[in-house]
C-alpha cells in the first residue's frame, strides 16, 4: 500500500524529531558527567555525596595537617571550620598552597571517605578564590580580609 504526499511528510517530519531528540538526549547525557560540583567539607556531609562521585572540595587547608608521604604525594586537611576532609593528592603543590590558606581541590570521594584529588588550586583572595569558596568562608566568619583587595 502506497503512501500519499501527506503521510510520507509526516513519516519524514516524525523521523526528524526523533533524532533530534535522540540527539539533545546524547548531549544532555555526556554534559551531566562533565558538571563538577563544588562542596565544602559541611555540605560533602550534609548531602551524603556518594564515594566515586567527581567534584570540587573547597575551604582552608586546617592547621598542622600537611603531611609528606611517599614521593610526591601529600596527605592534608580541608576544613570549612565546622567539618573537615582529609584529602590526598599526588603532584605538585602550588606555591600559594600553605596552612590557614584557601584551597580548592578536584577529584572524587573514596569508601573511606577521604578525598583524592587530582588537581590543587590554592589562593590567597577572594579576586582569584571562586566565589562559592570565599562565601561560605565569609558565612562561617573566617574569611581575614587582605589590605588593599578590591571588593
Amino acid at each position: 500500500m502506497a503512501m500519499t504526499r501527506k503521510q510520507q511528510r509526516s513519516a519524514f517530519i516524525v523521523t526528524g524529531l526523533v533524532i533530534l531528540g535522540a540527539a539533545a538526549a546524547l548531549v544532555l547525557t555526556a554534559l551531566r558527567d562533565t558538571i563538577v560540583f563544588f562542596y565544602t567539607p559541611s555540605e560533602v556531609i550534609s548531602k551524603k555525596v556518594e564515594p566515586g562521585t567527581r567534584f570540587r572540595l573547597g575551604g582552608l587547608v586546617a592547621k598542622d595537617s600537611i603531611e609528606r608521604l611517599q614521593g610526591a604525594k601529600v596527605r592534608f586537611t580541608v576544613t570549612d571550620t565546622d567539618n573537615t576532609l582529609t584529602v590526598t593528592y599526588a603532584g605538585t603543590l602550588p606555591d600559594l598552597f600553605r596552612e590557614g590558606q584557601g584551597v580548592v581541590t578536584e577529584g572524587q570521594l573514596l569508601r573511606s571517605g577521604h578525598f583524592e584529588a587530582d588537581t590543587v588550586l590554592a589562593k590567597h583572595d577572594e579576586n582569584y578564590m571562586p566565589k562559592e569558596v570565599a562565601d561560605a568562608l565569609k558565612k562561617k566568619g573566617v574569611w581575614q580580609e587582605q589590605s588593599g583587595v578590591k571588593q
